[in-house]
């Protein structure tokens, strides 16, 4: 019998994945954008623009979410599989 799943299905946790990867991308270039006229001796940018450099936390834990639901959506499956053959 086939497996149920096809092989370019998106599995669990892969939007979370892609979108915390966004995230954090985008986090990294504010952070880049926000440092440089430290480093440059320009002007610094307002205090809240360093808010945006959190991002990059935000978009690292949003993919570690969808690691960790692609792991628990494995182990469900992988146990639905053996029960079913006892």
């Amino acid at each position: 019998m086939r497996d149920k799943t096809q092989a370019n299905s998106a599995a669990a946790g892969d939007r979370l994945i892609r979108a915390g990867a966004i995230v954090f991308f985008v986090g990294a270039v504010s952070t880049l954008v926000t440092v440089a006229p430290l480093l440059l001796g320009t002007k610094p940018f307002p205090t809240y623009m360093y808010g945006l450099c959190m991002l990059m936390g935000v978009g690292f834990l949003m993919a570690g979410a969808g690691v960790l639901q692609s792991i628990a959506q494995g182990r469900r499956q992988a146990r639905g599989v053996g029960q079913r053959q006892e």
